[in-house]
């Protein structure tokens, strides 16, 4: 028998599919992982126990969670649910507002942010304004374009075919427009109309050919005319898709009735959209055509402004934009969600951003040598991590990616794209996620669970989920203030020793001894099982032979539990001896080093690894690394 010593050294590939537990030639098999769940990946290739999350507030039902940063120090969380928004400044609420969207509706919501204001966008509900004028006062409002001389300067189109006529019955006053074919709606009322780029508001619908108006700007003439057009957001035609800001200008991407089309405001004149006479201040408008369907999704000021469809992706240069210089070119063709918005992310200048398939988290990248993006799946070797993700935000601190999933899972992706590392992993909870919002330095989800849907906060200080801490002056048995885990059994930590876990009731729970410090929440189990050995005997490496596991040596730091699995159940490796009654008499110390369990038994199937980590103990855990043991059957 062969006597073979095996390290690993590194996570930096995360959890990979079981489809590739035939390609032990990858180097992603040596750095990879067969299951990683409810941990975080550091960039230098150990493991850990993910943080905990802190209890913040309950949500009024379902949402959608948007960052707001007003400067460097004041930031805030903005909660939108079912025609209301609710904000936050660490932790606590600030305020809170109506808002137009409906709880279906939060789904397509697209935002950016300049200065005090964050724009919003959905293509059935007329664009709004969030707007902080204090800490305690945010007000809701329409999107108000630029007015000069009785004139809105907001983009127009002619929704009718070429040939349709409109005439007006004088050039001033109240009129009578008539078209030559089927034309007007009731919901045209307080519109404007352009004749001959004149314009009228109508004030009344009097039937598909007909309806009066008042003129806002003294018309040519009274003879029907092919020169009109209409407001091209309305209540008819529909609302703004997407909205961003790139090189002093407000893009808008795409409407309901004209999914294809970009709207470039004038330069440093965000809500003015006249196209005047074309000079290189003004704006801008045109449509993307080509041989696909192109109804935009999301646009993105990157290195160049980036418009992401359903079908596509493009890039939009000029330097600067201008009407005269700007350029239109086709990148890749991957496509993304048409079903619900999922706003790009910028990661070390690449564009992260989900597919139409839901299946790949793609990276837009600009390329010198191509002078082009190419879209690069990051998820390729853990696709089936990928479920009709839902929403998604980057941690630059902690570099991850945090994905939500539509099954409720979190998938992070810890990414290094200079050093190569892009590393997944899955999170759980009691519960499903269903938002996530970087705001700051801190990462807040939304997640439904049985008693209602919870704003919580990642806490590197705790090891529950939905959790409180608290502390006494003195320690006493009796704790409240749980009233949102009412019904729940939670685990709990008491003076940092872990106690018997006990059921909620009134929002209260009875410790079996008393505390001075407790934290109470739900528990979670955190997984690490590698890939299964690519054993080598005198004839080479072989798949499927049979290996007997002598030891292994973790190496961990500030590590307090570790309960493992080497090919005979789970056991828990000991850091401290139990006290005279049977328990821990004090909290157990993180330990820093390596714990050498020893193991028993062949392993003769080759798709099952030689050990497991799973431990649902709320403790830290870091695996660093791992050296195996193990005899080869020749």
């Amino acid at each position: 028998m062969t006597r073979l010593r095996t390290i690993k050294t590194s996570f930096t590939a995360g959890e990979i599919s079981t489809r590739l537990l035939g390609r032990g030639d990858l180097a992603a098999y040596a750095n990879g992982a067969r299951r990683l769940r409810n941990v975080f990946i550091h960039p230098t290739g150990g493991v850990t126990r993910r943080s905990g999350l802190l209890f913040i507030d309950q949500a009024a039902g379902p949402g959608r969670l948007v960052a707001f940063e007003f400067n460097s120090e004041q930031v805030y969380l903005l909660v939108f649910t079912d025609m209301r928004m609710d904000a936050y400044r660490d932790g606590v609420a600030v305020a809170d507002a109506e808002t137009p969207w409906t709880e279906a509706q939060l789904a397509e919501i697209v935002w950016t942010q300049s200065a005090d204001t964050l724009l919003v966008c959905h293509p059935d509900v007329p664009p709004q304004k969030v707007t902080r004028t204090s800490e305690t006062d945010w007000t809701v409002t329409p999107w108000v374009f630029f007015q000069e001389d009785d004139a809105i300067h907001q983009p127009y189109h002619k929704f009718s075919d070429n040939a349709v006529t409109l005439a007006a019955s004088a050039t001033t006053g109240t009129v009578t427009l008539t078209a030559s074919a089927d034309l007007f709606d009731p919901g045209h009322v307080g519109q404007r109309f352009r004749l001959a780029l004149k314009e009228v508001e109508i004030a009344s619908v009097v039937g598909a050919t007909e309806a009066t108006a008042v003129v806002k700007q003294t018309l040519t003439g009274t003879a029907a005319t092919k020169d009109w057009d209409e407001q091209a957001f309305s209540p008819v035609r529909g609302w703004p898709v997407s909205v961003a800001f790139h090189q002093d200008r407000m893009v808008i991407g795409g409407s309901r009735d004209l999914p294809n089309r970009l709207w470039l405001s004038k330069s440093a004149d965000l809500f003015n959209f006249d196209l005047g006479d074309g000079d290189d201040d003004e704006a801008i408008e045109f449509a993307i055509l080509s041989d696909q369907v192109n109804a935009i999704r999301a646009v993105f000021s990157g290195r160049h402004l980036q418009v992401f469809t359903s079908g596509a992706e493009w890039m939009v240069t000029g330097d600067p934009l201008t009407p005269t210089n700007i350029q239109l070119r086709r990148q890749t063709r991957v496509g993304s969600p048409v079903d619900r918005s999922i706003p790009p992310r910028d990661v070390d200048g690449a564009t992260l951003f989900l597919s139409r398939n839901g299946r790949e988290l793609r990276e837009f990248l600009f390329t010198d040598v191509e002078q082009a993006y190419q879209s690069n799946d990051l998820a390729i070797l853990a696709n089936h991590l990928l479920v009709s993700p839902v929403d998604q935000d980057y941690d630059q601190r902690e570099r991850l990616m945090h994905v939500v999933m539509g099954d409720g899972s979190l998938g992070t992706v810890t990414v290094f794209r200079a050093e190569q590392v892009t590393a997944w992993t899955l999170q759980t909870t009691a519960g499903a996620f269903r938002s996530v919002a970087v705001v700051g330095d801190d990462v807040y989800v939304l997640v439904a669970r049985g008693n209602g849907h919870f704003i919580e906060r990642f806490d590197a200080e705790l090891q529950t989920d939905s959790a409180l801490r608290g502390a006494a002056e003195v320690p006493t048995a009796e704790w409240s203030g749980m009233d949102h885990l009412n019904g729940e059994v939670v685990t709990i930590v008491a003076d940092g020793i872990v106690r018997a876990d006990r059921p909620v009731a009134d929002g209260a729970i009875t410790l079996d001894q008393p505390a001075a410090t407790v934290q109470v929440g739900l528990g979670f189990m955190h997984e690490i099982e590698p890939l299964p050995v690519v054993a080598a005997s005198p004839l080479g490496p072989a798949q499927g032979t049979p290996v007997r596991l002598i030891r292994v040596t973790y190496r961990l730091e500030g590590t307090s539990a570790l309960r493992v699995d080497t090919g005979s159940g789970f056991r828990d490796v000991p850091f401290k001896q139990l006290g005279a009654t049977g328990v821990l008499d004090s909290p157990i110390q993180p330990y820093t080093g390596d714990k050498i369990v020893r193991a028993l038994g062949w392993n003769r199937s080759g798709t099952t690894p030689l050990w497991r980590i799973a431990q649902d103990t709320p403790l830290p855990c870091t695996v660093l690394s791992v050296h195996t043991e193990i005899k080869v059957n020749d």
